[in-house]
Order: structure tokens, then sequence, then C-alpha cells
């Protein structure tokens, strides 16, 4: 028997038949929750640059989730109609420069939704983001003001020149993480408002330190196990892909058909106790801050 489905009970997440799009199924997260899907009998549409090699999916779609061209072709792949979207894919930004680690982690996202969901989506579809704690903070102005514009910008060109006119296409990759995990936060409660009048949900999961193929790249950016750990709540360890995979398919569930806008914390109490002033922020990223940095250095 497998884990998630038992033949004798009812099908209270709704998935049974339904038409689902995982990216960044290949691994950690992503691939996590392609097999949950899977055992909950949804037909799965993998997206990766990697193949997927979950047993059971319905069909596997190679894409550069950096390149628009890329995703053009991989919608052409792809049904008509979708029921749900699993918005997983992403990189740590080490082996990317700025704009590639943004255009995999948030433009791809918002292009996604815009060019192919509004029309491919009916009413009780559900969309569900992995994010990042490491975006929280994306409702302050000194953050959200260097987005807002990507946000509203329609389509791929024009969000990406939203994005250049910051300037921080010249910072290195690792600060495009952050940017862009910020810029999806926000998103998340943009496009749920947009959505809305579709009766379409938009959540998303923020993951604490979660244990993945990226794990070691987290920690050079953490500067050691010791400060990745730090954001892990009472857990003291990090999180197993498989416990990030069960709260998102949880969100697009129609167990939770009245959550929309819904921004999911899972770090084990860690991100609630530094809000709640109970343990000093370790992570806090002030784009205004990079952002006058930059400019200091250009006075020199």
């Amino acid at each position: 028997m497998k884990l998630w489905r038992n033949d004798y009970m009812k099908d209270y997440f709704g998935y049974q038949e339904k038409v689902v799009i995982v990216t960044g199924a290949s691994s950690g997260m992503g691939k996590a929750t392609a097999e949950i899907l899977v055992d909950l009998g949804a037909k799965v549409y993998a997206l990766d640059w990697n193949a997927c090699d979950v047993k059971g999916i319905e069909k596997f779609v190679q894409v550069d989730l950096s390149k628009k061209d890329s995703i053009n072709q991989a919608m052409k792949e792809l049904p008509k109609h979708v029921d749900s979207f699993f918005g997983i894919a992403g990189v740590s930004g080490m082996k990317n420069d700025f704009m590639t680690t943004v255009s995999i982690d948030f433009i791809a996202n918002k292009y996604i939704c815009e060019e192919y969901l509004i029309h491919s989506m009916t009413e009780n579809g559900t969309i569900a983001f992995m994010t990042s704690t490491g975006g929280n903070g994306w409702e302050k102005e000194e953050n959200k003001k260097y987005y807002l514009d990507a946000i509203a910008s329609v389509g791929w060109d024009a969000t990406v020149e939203s994005i250049l006119k910051t300037g921080f296409q010249y910072l290195p990759g690792t600060l495009g993480y952050p940017f862009a995990k910020l810029a999806m936060n926000y998103y998340t409660a943009y496009l749920q408002k947009k959505f809305a009048s579709k009766k379409i949900r938009v959540n998303a999961v923020l993951p604490g330190s979660t244990d993945t193929g990226m794990k070691n790249e987290f920690t050079e950016m953490a500067h050691g196990e010791e400060g990745l750990l730090s954001h892990c709540g009472y857990a003291n360890r990090l999180a197993y892909s498989k416990e990030m995979a069960g709260p998102i398919v949880f969100l697009n569930s129609q167990m939770a058909s009245y959550a929309s806008g819904v921004l999911m914390e899972v770090d084990y109490g860690n991100t609630i106790e530094e809000r709640a002033s109970i343990k000093p922020i370790q992570q806090a990223i002030s784009l205004e801050a990079i952002h006058q940095m930059m400019q200091q250095q250009s006075d020199k």
C-alpha cells in the first residue's frame, strides 16, 4: 500500500484524475511533490531541465525556465486544461548570474501564470508556489518598491526590462535568490487577487532550510552548516524534501478549499519567533540597503 493513498478511504484531497503540473520535478521538493501526487491519483506533467524518473507520471517535458522561448515550447506540450500548478523549480544563484537566477525563480512562474494558466484553468483551479523564508520582509516598502514595476509588467520582456532598470543585474546570483523570493512572496498576494474572480486559489509554501540537492550551495551562502541550521527552529535539523511537499500538496488540494493568499512558513517555528521578538532575526534582506551600497560604490 502506498504511503499517501488508501483505496478504502475517500478522496479527501481531490486529486484523482486531476491534471497537475509540477516544475522542478526531477529532484528535491519538486520530485517529492510529484511522487505524492502520483500516489494520490493525479495525472502529473513534470517540467524540468533534467529528466524526471518519478514512476507513474503522465509526461515529462524538458524546459529551460530561464528562457522565454523554451517555456513557450513546453506550454505547447501541456494539456489545454489544468487543474493545479505547482511552481517549485528554483536555483540558489551560486552557479548562475543574477538575471538567470531571477528568471528561473520568479519570472518563469509569473510568465506561466499570466500567459498559460489564466487561459487553461477554470473555477476551482489551484496554484501554489514554493518560495522561501529568505523572502520574509516582502511587504516592506524598502523591498517591494524594487519589484512592484516588474510584477505589474505585462509579458516576459517587459518584466525583464523593469528589473534591469533597478541596476541589480550586476549583482551576484546569490543576491538574485532573495530578490526573487521577496518578489514571489509579494506576487502570491498580487496573483490571488487577480485570479480570485475566476475562483482560482493561489498560495505559497515558504520553506526553512531543507536538505535538497542544493544543500552545499546554501551551506556556503549561510557561511557554514551552523548558519543553515539557525533557520530550522526547534527541529535542530534540516527539513526533508517530503516535509515541504506535504504542505504544498495540501494547499492545492480541495482540503484547503477556503485558503487563498496564504504564505505558509514551514520552518518549525523559526519565523514566528523572530516576528514575535522571541528570538533575534537571523536573516533580513533589505533591497534598499543593497541599492544604497551600490550607489556608494558608483560614487567612489
